[in-house]
């Protein structure tokens, strides 16, 4: 297979990854690889010192390194996460702030730092110290991530979700965690329509008796105030403290730094907590060294606050670099969006998802041929698989640059496998495995696959394993969700294989995995065929269930004026037969009007199946759309 992209000598040799691997003396990546896995202590010791972490590292890297889990880094380390986002004080743009009407703000790293101090200084009047959760329901706009560093900068803990999360959904993540002070907003546009939060932040509050304070952001749109028990504070009146924080409160490696939740689609949220040091060390490795992001560099990644992208975004500070804001509809007032925002900011790095991509060119929107993209150093895409028609399609259509497919997620606030700039770009593969990560693939009974598809597990521990869940005092529940299934190794949940160039390619989520006659299936696989069919906007492929065996089920969100018809039906069929195997070829075919997704954007496939399936969806205030199951509802009952 030809490289869709490969670095030049000079970018090789330039590259922060490359001048860390000469540094230590490796041959090649895959030396380094290695050992980053044989020689843990060494190695992020080293990165500690490579990226300038901020803070005292001690002399102990690692107690219990071969506990799975149970390590414990750096046990002596004392440090801030607020600090090291905040070392550069200059006028450079620290956050560059635009929305879909078109509205610009930035903020100088200066400004950003004092706002910080003044917002912390409210905090710490509101009670919150140490280990104290802040949590918001907060839009992706600067306000958000200053609070969010007020709160670490007093070493509290941060949760967030997006403003559009229904109130149930927001009390089912935040009651569990019990947060001093709420920040919210008043309201947020998508899609060109104003939505008022003002009713909702305050049914929330209500419902959530350990929150003594508010802190509001106001937006110039009408809307009521979100009265309840607790106190509130218009957050733009807080900027100017007398006497504002200028401290940082240093704690260990291990403190509790965010909580995350994950989906809920299956039952209520996890909480899942991540370390300051884990996160920190994780983030700047993967940004500096995988991403290559320089200082001064500018950075967009499409996000809201209820994803961990944005948590891994707002990182970049620590690195220097300028982080680009975006809150709104990516094809609001229209596709190109986004991409007047790195043509006017001069963006070098933009990270968007696999839908997006798909939907552009199903538009037939090809932004070079709009805009100036000549900025763009490299792409990034995650949320889910990305087929290899839109890897070749966006090096065409966007940039000639590296676009770096990665997968991780929300359980380890990062990646575990993602791009790399010393090595050359395949269509349809992950470049390779992050380093320090001891990724495989594994069969049913735990043996490792060199070749072939299995179950992604994680042999060695590493820095971003979560602390654990919160209220899960013994690791139970930590325990059984990701070391039940092969105990001694982290199991992601991700159904994948290596390529012959060593990168990665992940077929889907391995609790979707479809059997068909002892073969499993990725679902991936088959929307990767899908791809080049132009009436298709979306699918979803799901197991019917029947007393003897199951049926495949394709349901299809085609183009509005577009028909399922016969001849559509043997192009689907065709396609999927012709890119994998006879095996993949669904039973049923069905247009839908609507396939779930979560507020981060990815379509439910366990959702779907357990309805067809006569199966309630435990937590469907978890969707973005949970409207859409009433059609799988009806078309199972009409099918039974």
């Amino acid at each position: 297979m030809k490289a869709l992209w490969s670095p030049t000598p000079a970018q090789r040799r330039e590259s922060a990854l490359d001048r860390f691997r000469r540094q230590l003396a490796q041959p090649d990546y895959a030396h380094l690889h290695r050992f980053s896995i044989d020689s843990r202590t060494e190695f992020w010791a080293a990165l500690w010192d490579f990226v300038g972490i901020v803070g005292e590292r001690g002399n102990e890297v690692a107690r219990g390194l071969d506990e799975m889990p149970g390590t414990r880094w750096f046990p002596e380390a004392q440090l801030n996460f607020a600090e090291n986002l905040l070392q550069r004080r200059d006028d450079g743009a620290a956050l560059i702030y635009r929305d879909e009407h078109g509205h610009r703000a930035s903020i100088s790293r200066h400004e950003l730092a004092r706002r910080v101090a003044s917002i912390a200084a409210h905090l710490s009047d509101a009670g919150i110290t140490s280990g104290d959760r802040v949590a918001a329901v907060a839009p992706n706009g600067i306000d958000t991530v200053v609070a969010m560093l007020a709160t670490t900068t007093l070493g509290g803990v941060w949760s967030s979700c997006s403003p559009d999360f229904g109130a149930q959904a927001i009390v089912d993540r935040f009651a569990q965690i019990e947060p001093k002070v709420l920040v919210g907003c008043d309201g947020y546009f998508h899609g060109g329509k104003w939505f008022d939060c003002a009713a909702r932040l305050r049914d929330v509050a209500q419902r959530l008796p350990s929150v003594s304070q508010i802190l509001l952001m106001q937006s110039d749109a009408p809307a009521g105030a979100a009265r309840s028990g607790a106190t509130e504070r218009p957050f733009n009146t807080l900027l100017n403290h007398p006497t504002p924080h200028t401290s940082f409160v240093r704690g260990p490696f291990a403190a509790p730094l965010y909580i995350l939740f994950s989906s809920g689609t299956t039952g209520a949220p996890k909480c899942i907590v991540h370390s300051v040091g884990g996160t920190l060390l994780q983030h700047r490795k993967e940004q500096l060294l995988h991403c290559d992001f320089g200082k001064d560099e500018r950075v967009l990644f499409y996000t809201t606050c209820g994803w961990m992208m944005w948590n891994w975004l707002i990182s970049a500070l620590a690195g220097g670099s300028t982080v680009c804001l975006y809150d709104g509809s990516p094809f609001h007032p229209d596709a190109g969006v986004l991409m007047r925002y790195v043509e006017e900011e001069r963006i070098s790095h933009l990270g968007i998802s696999p839908g997006y991509l798909s939907t552009l060119a199903k538009q037939h929107y090809e932004p070079r041929a709009h805009h100036d993209l000549s900025s763009l150093r490299s792409l990034l895409s995650t949320g889910s698989p990305l087929p290899a028609d839109s890897h070749v399609w966006a090096y065409e259509h966007i940039a000639p640059v590296r676009l770096s497919s990665i997968t991780g997620g929300t359980d380890i606030i990062g990646c575990f496998a993602l791009g790399n700039p010393t090595l050359p770009v395949y269509a349809g593969e992950i470049q390779s495995a992050g380093l320090g990560m001891a990724l495989e693939f594994w069969d049913d009974a735990g043996a490792p696959l060199s070749r072939g598809k299995g179950e992604l597990v994680c042999t060695r521990s590493f820095v971003s394993m979560p602390i654990g869940f919160w209220n899960d005092p013994h690791g139970a529940n930590y325990s059984t969700a990701y070391f039940e299934r092969f105990p001694g190794a982290w199991h992601h949940g991700d159904f994948g294989e290596f390529t012959e160039h060593d990168g990665v390619i992940i077929h889907g989520r391995s609790d979707a995995v479809l059997n068909r006659g002892g073969v499993r299936i990725g679902t991936a696989e088959i929307y990767r065929q899908l791809e080049s069919i132009d009436e298709v906007l979306e699918c979803i492929a799901v197991s019917r269930e029947r007393t003897q065996s199951s049926i495949i089920v394709l349901f299809v969100r085609l183009k509005p004026t577009v028909a399922l018809d016969p001849a559509l039906t043997q192009r689907i069929k065709h396609a999927i037969r012709e890119g994998t195997s006879p095996r993949h070829v669904p039973d049923a075919i069905v247009a839908v009007p609507d396939i779930p997704r979560t507020r981060s954007g990815k379509l439910v496939e366990l959702a779907v199946r357990d309805v067809i399936n006569g199966r309630q969806v435990k937590n469907s205030g978890a969707l973005a759309n949970p409207q859409a199951l009433d059609f799988f509802n009806r078309w199972a009952q009409s099918n039974a």
